[in-house]
């Protein structure tokens, strides 16, 4: 099947590059090339879409740049793959307090299903009672337990969503996504702000109820912009803290 082209592309008001970058983008979201999957040569994709090589590179770099592909000198370019260890390093904020970075480890304590309410249904842009994967699991550093989480998932974008309760989870969720569902998670927006713990919270931190918590509320989105997740996570920073760089 003959692929978009510029010359049709509804995005004209953008720099040559960006319709190119659209386009490709496109394509990854919908399944055209999956993760690990190599592109095209740029050579290729200049002939596809009746541009430059030099326009190519550039829609190509900044791919590279939103970490959508990967691109290996001497070998060719490929849609990213989400490990559990990229996933960590490219979302998770938490350091110690010698801003050394942390590994987590996660258990799943619970998983059901819901309505979603009001405001879970527009930050994740579904309407509202839509059934959502509620999924809460507490997450430890050095097997303390330090993070108390909530995650919400459509149950439309993934009807079979599965994830082991009272065990270790040997995945992140970005690659549970991605390798069973075709789903890439390349953006995600958080929110900050101090809270107190609820008693449940209190409890699996080994903390009083009413305890002050760090609450990072974050919407994860896929490449084609849908939000995918919405996660509610409670910190405790006795012995951690948020760090991000801001370019």
């Amino acid at each position: 099947m003959a692929s978009e082209t510029v010359a049709n592309s509804p995005t004209e008001y953008l720099p040559l590059y960006a319709q190119v970058k659209v386009l490709l983008v496109k394509r990854i979201g919908s399944g055209s090339w999956k993760p690990g999957q190599m592109l095209p040569s740029e050579n290729e994709l200049a002939l596809e879409y009746n541009v430059s090589q030099g326009t190519v590179r550039k829609a190509l770099i900044s791919l590279e740049t939103d970490r959508m592909i990967v691109r290996r000198q001497g070998v060719g370019t490929f849609v990213a793959r989400h490990s559990r260890d990229n996933a960590l390093y490219q979302f998770f904020r938490m350091v110690n307090l010698d801003d050394r970075r942390l590994i987590p480890t996660s258990v799943v304590l619970s998983q059901r299903a819901q309505r979603a309410t009001r405001d879970q249904a527009a930050q994740l842009a579904v309407s509202h009672a839509t059934p959502l994967h509620a999924i809460v699991r507490i997450r430890s550093f050095n097997g303390e337990p330090a993070i108390f989480e909530r995650i919400y998932v459509p149950v439309p974008l993934m009807p079979n969503l599965k994830v082991e309760t009272n065990a270790e989870m040997g995945d992140e969720m970005y690659v549970i996504y991605q390798e069973r569902f075709g789903i890439s998670i390349v953006r995600a927006v958080e929110r900050l702000g101090a809270v107190a713990a609820t008693a449940e919270e209190a409890k699996r931190l080994g903390l009083k109820a009413g305890a002050p918590l760090l609450e990072i509320s974050r919407v994860a989105t896929d490449v084609s912009g849908r939000p995918v997740e919405l996660r509610i996570s409670r910190c405790n920073t006795d012995r951690t803290k948020y760090a991000a760089e801001v370019l």
